[in-house]
């Protein structure tokens, strides 16, 4: 099968890498606004919808024109290295009992199922059969449904066909019986799937057909490739350091997910550094560095004086990208922000990815308080069912070593790391579908450059979650409950947020769509969208504290 995928590249994770020019800063009563200066960078059940054939044009990836900003690819030709990062013993879809993937209905009182819409997908296959052998006629029965490939000369649905078909279906349910027929190496079935879905989906479309477009360019990028080197499929065109700014930069304005990442983790570290005369803050994702505005501010005011500030930021060649030059950028932006405001103050640049800081990158001196974070940037680590070397306990173990006041981790609420392709699969529909959900009301549906910001910003994730496997899957969530586990065996215990620190939350989301909620519940700060938690922020100190 033959697919041309116009997104691939080595656009930044959705959830960091946010630009530092043209953001406002999140909203808080202890913070400043800098004069002439930028500010930090910092689910639901998808509702069932029916799509008709009425539109005036379908088309996924592969079709999509050139113009309105979109990116041409290449067919498929020699592989290039688009995964080295972008946002859980082996669980598969085993919920942890302390996990919070749907709030509470306040309604009913009683929480809902993570998959309360979705059936195991044998209705649907019986659905599609029926309708097959009324299109085709029982002759289609003579059709191996274990063809490891789909043959030329296999009954084929017309244009006609699949135009009575959709009105009778239903996006959600054909993506997961797609899903399930490649997982179960039924390629004639995932075929015709893949040949109805490709009617049914619109990168311009509503929010599911547009997760549609990128789901089915995931499961064509699945089919490309066998084993191990599965995704690493094509050569495309990479946007601009600006290009990318841009994206990121619109994604930022309408949706709250950094502001709450970054917000949430500085409330809880200016409470631990409060009054220490030597601060070492360690960003294990420095992006462009602008959550530590205001920070530096807070401190700048504290009674007896401002402390000396060192930051470290932990950075790598895809970030250097889409800020257009290295390190020294974000340092000397902060520089100037501490000279401003009479602060002492030093950047230690580690230029490499998280997988690869070692004790002597962080430059830790006698004396200081220190202050770690992980913003959506933990689970991109490999553990112990990627790789022997564990990389994602080994980095706590280091950070526990360092005795921090305080630790902060923020992720995406959703259980991808060790689930099975179709468990995997089935959770990314409904994780997703909220976040397009929550995307689509912040901006209007037909802004090209939102379209692009998807694009570049979020569908890579998504295919690279559903086309590989093993090193090469970079994008391996977990459940708040699993990390919490990692945690606390790596000698962590729980530092729950104060109330101070939910309000200034809610007054934040004050500026989004009232459809975001934030509840705290075991400590943890969990936001979603509806009923759906899409993102959690905990806060952690040594057991010794």
């Amino acid at each position: 099968m033959q697919t041309s995928q116009q997104h691939r590249s080595t656009a930044i994770h959705m959830l960091h890498h946010q630009p530092m020019q043209e953001i406002d800063p999140y909203s808080s009563p202890h913070f400043q606004i800098l004069e002439n200066s930028v500010c930090p960078d910092t689910g639901s059940q998808g509702k069932n919808v029916s799509f008709q054939t009425n539109k005036e044009e379908y088309f996924t990836l592969e079709s999509t024109p050139v113009n309105d900003g979109f990116i041409a690819c290449d067919s498929p030709s020699a592989v290039s290295d688009l995964s080295n990062r972008s946002p859980f013993s082996p669980q598969g879809s085993h919920s942890y009992s302390s996990d919070h993937h749907h709030f509470s209905d306040t309604t009913s009182g009683s929480p809902v199922s993570g998959c309360s819409g979705v059936d195991d997908g044998n209705d649907l296959k019986y659905k599609l059969r029926e309708l097959e052998v009324s299109l085709l006629g029982p002759e289609s029965d003579i059709v191996d449904s274990r063809y490891c490939c789909y043959k030329s000369d296999m009954p084929r649905w017309t244009e006609k066909q699949i135009a009575e078909m959709i009105p009778k279906l239903n996006l959600k349910d054909v993506l997961i019986r797609c899903a399930q027929a490649i997982s179960e190496e039924d390629m004639y079935a995932a075929a015709n799937c893949m040949e109805v879905l490709g009617h049914m989906v619109s990168v311009s479309g509503e929010p599911m057909e547009r997760l549609g477009a990128y789901m089915l360019e995931g499961l064509r990028a699945r089919l490309e490739r066998s084993g191990s080197m599965i995704y690493k499929t094509l050569k495309c065109e990479v946007p601009t350091s600006e290009e990318l700014m841009t994206y990121m930069s619109i994604l930022y304005r309408i949706c709250p997910y950094w502001k709450f990442a970054y917000l949430s983790s500085n409330v809880v570290i200016r409470e631990a550094l409060l009054n220490e005369p030597r601060v070492h803050i360690i960003d294990f994702q420095i992006a462009q560095g602008t959550q530590w505005v205001p920070l530096i501010q807070h401190l700048a005011c504290q009674p007896g004086g401002p402390p000396l500030i060192r930051i470290t930021g932990v950075d790598d060649t895809q970030s250097n990208h889409a800020r257009g030059g290295g390190l020294h950028i974000v340092g000397k932006r902060l520089s100037e922000v501490a000279a401003k405001y009479n602060v002492r103050f030093e950047f230690n640049a580690a230029a490499m990815s998280g997988c690869e800081v070692e004790l002597e990158n962080l430059r830790i001196q006698p004396g200081e308080a220190i202050a770690v974070t992980f913003p959506f940037v933990l689970h991109h680590m490999p553990d112990e069912s990627v790789s022997t070397e564990n990389h994602r306990d080994r980095l706590l173990r280091l950070v526990k070593s360092l005795s921090p006041k305080v630790m902060t981790l923020v992720e995406q609420e959703s259980n991808t790391n060790t689930s099975s392709f179709y468990s995997r699969f089935v959770e990314s529909v409904d994780y997703y579908t909220a976040m397009f959900e929550s995307i689509d009301a912040g901006c209007p549906r037909d802004d090209t450059q939102r379209i692009s910001a998807e694009m570049h910003c979020v569908a890579r994730d998504i295919v690279n979650m559903i086309a590989c496997e093993d090193a090469e899957r970079v994008e391996r969530h977990e459940l708040l409950g699993k990390w919490r586990s990692r945690l606390m065996m790596a000698g962590f215990t729980p530092c729950p947020f104060g109330p101070s620190g939910i309000g200034e939350i809610r007054n934040m989301l004050k500026d989004y769509n009232e459809n975001y909620r934030v509840e705290q519940i075991d400590g943890a700060l969990y936001l979603g969208w509806k009923k759906r938690a899409l993102a959690t922020s905990s806060a952690w100190r040594c057991a010794a504290y």
